[in-house]
């Protein structure tokens, strides 16, 4: 399971790069932090029980951050 992080923190580390080539150097940051996240995550040896705990703990974090964005804070008509 912990190499599964792993892989996470690669695809992340990705979207940061490009992110940061795109030019959208605040998204670049926050993936770059997930990559950290991810990656010392694996190396804690955690069970697999608590590894599925922590993701669907990530996941709900995610969830409620990227609903609160889209329905208070984004602009009506994509910021066209």
């Amino acid at each position: 399971m912990e190499r599964m992080y792993r892989v996470l923190g690669f695809w992340t580390g990705i979207f940061s790069v490009m992110f940061y080539v795109g030019g959208m150097d605040v998204l670049a940051l926050i993936f770059f932090a997930q990559t950290g996240f991810f990656v010392l995550l694996s190396f804690l040896k955690l069970s697999e029980r608590m590894y599925i705990y922590v993701f669907g703990a990530y996941l709900t974090v995610f969830f409620c951050a990227f609903s609160y964005y889209t329905t208070f804070m984004m602009p009506l008509g994509g910021g066209h």
